[in-house]
């Protein structure tokens, strides 16, 4: 059996400083996972050493690639990758107008739609599926991502990831054939590349993964932010959750075919943690409700069994969620999680990098609540000029 979470807590820290297990809750987002990766470089500079990490898709990545390796190499291999799989933009993006920016990124979009990405994916050439005929199931998609297993299997060090009392790692996908959210846990079993290639499956750009005899897609069909999966797997202790948001579900009235389309996939990926978060909550006050009833019992009724349920149900704790919202606009590309364009993978790093280190300074999780608050959502206050 592998350790629990609440038993690998890092060490404490003044940012810490009761040892409380940190989760990393990490979305779907395609290119626009730089940003996680920066707001890890953060965490990372500051000891903050995840316990366990919940990844869907592109988070699913950036989250094998932090549990399956050791704590001086992470930073490197989420650099690594995130060097291979983007591409040069061929002139200084800094040196050229904002108009003249966007047009080179589009360009160097678009050729990603023809050519794929190094490392990650590329097209099925005179595949029938793009015409409309049927193929086997685990080739129904336009590309191809032999390419993303090899990468994982050079920077991921599974033996590490799947070693006991090694850091947990959740990734999410979506079974093919019942629409059931599937949880592939460490803790439960070994994971390999499959099960980081089933979370990123979104079709129909990318093939399902079979495992077991079972096809699975892109978790984030389901749910793209795997809040409600830490919410249901929460220790029974006092936990501090960083949550790093790529999609925003607010946004202006758009007005023009690519704004449309952006404003779409904003709604459709965007967190529905606070939908989780309330209904944990109801969770919470029942527990509580059960406990103050139990209480009242007259000790003849009370026994040894009754004492084991309540303790499994657990109450008194406290999550600490830290919301740390990716801002960047993108120009309102539709296309801009398969943007990956080097100056834009490094900008987005920069910005979770600097974003990370704000929500730290802040710390907001440090000041004192009551037992009985069961959530406390920290968002990261507007950045002074």
């Amino acid at each position: 059996m592998k350790p629990s979470l609440a038993s690998k807590a890092s060490a404490a820290n003044r940012l810490n400083p009761d040892n409380n297990p940190i989760v990393l809750v990490l979305q779907g987002g395609g290119a626009l996972g730089a940003y996680q990766a920066g707001v890890f470089e953060a965490l990372h500079e500051n000891d903050l050493v995840p316990d366990w990490v919940v990844g869907t898709s592109i988070g699913a990545i950036n989250a094998a690639l932090i549990a399956g390796n050791p704590q001086e190499t992470r930073l490197q291999r989420l650099k690594e990758f995130w060097q291979r799989v983007s591409h040069g933009d061929g002139i200084d993006l800094s040196s050229i107008p904002d108009q003249a920016r966007k047009a080179n990124i589009s360009v160097a979009t678009l050729g990603t739609m023809m050519r794929g990405v190094p490392g990650f994916f590329s097209p099925r050439l005179f595949s029938p599926f793009a015409a409309g005929f049927p193929v086997e199931p685990d080739a129904a998609s336009f590309y191809e991502t032999q390419e993303l297993a090899g990468t994982l299997k050079e920077l991921v060090d599974f033996d590490y990831l799947n070693a006991e009392g090694g850091m947990r790692l959740t990734v999410n996908a979506l079974k093919v054939t019942c629409g059931e959210l599937a949880s592939f846990d460490n803790r439960e079993r070994d994971l390999g590349a499959e099960h980081i290639l089933a979370s990123g499956a979104l079709p129909p750009g990318f093939p399902p993964v079979r495992i077991d005899g079972e096809l699975y897609w892109d978790g984030g069909l389901y749910s793209n932010t795997p809040l409600e999966t830490v919410l249901n797997g929460q220790p029974h202790a006092n936990a501090l959750c960083f949550m790093v948001d790529l999609w925003s579900a607010q946004g202006e009235e758009p007005r023009t075919l690519d704004e449309v389309q952006t404003r779409q996939k904003d709604v459709m990926f965007a967190s529905r943690s606070m939908r989780h978060i309330d209904a944990y909550l109801e969770t919470h006050k029942l527990q509580r409700a059960l406990r103050d009833l139990y209480k009242r019992l007259p000790a003849k009724q009370k026994n040894a069994s009754d004492k084991q349920l309540l303790s499994a149900l657990g109450c008194d704790t406290t999550l600490h969620i830290v919301r740390i919202p990716y801002a960047g606009q993108d120009w309102h590309m539709a296309a801009k999680d398969i943007n990956f364009s080097r100056g834009s993978i490094e900008w987005r790093w920069e910005q979770g990098y600097r974003d990370g280190t704000r929500a730290i300074k802040q710390a907001g999780w440090l000041a004192n609540v009551s037992e009985e608050t069961a959530v406390v959502i920290h968002e990261l206050a507007p950045e002074q000029q």
